[in-house]
């Protein structure tokens, strides 16, 4: 249960980091940065691997580097959809 509340609160760190680093919002606040955060150390760690730092056995370098990517896609289809 502890490993589960830590993945979340890296997953939200993470999401957070993206978005500041991209300057963009993501819908549903903490939520969508947890989200954004999962998604981006799968997406990152199945591109790039798991090298570097890990937390909560989340490597944290292609975690940041995969929720950049996908915050910046979200946002571009969150801003054409609501065009």
């Amino acid at each position: 249960m502890l490993s589960l509340i830590w993945t979340l609160i890296i997953g939200g760190v993470i999401g957070a980091i993206a978005g500041a680093i991209t300057s963009r919002n993501l819908p549903l606040g903490w939520i969508g940065n947890i989200v954004a955060g999962l998604v981006g150390a799968w997406l990152g760690q199945a591109l790039l691997g798991s090298w570097g730092p890990q937390l909560a056995e989340i490597a944290i370098v292609p975690a940041v580097v995969g929720a950049v990517i996908l915050v910046f896609l979200v946002s571009l289809l969150t801003r054409g959809l609501a065009s």
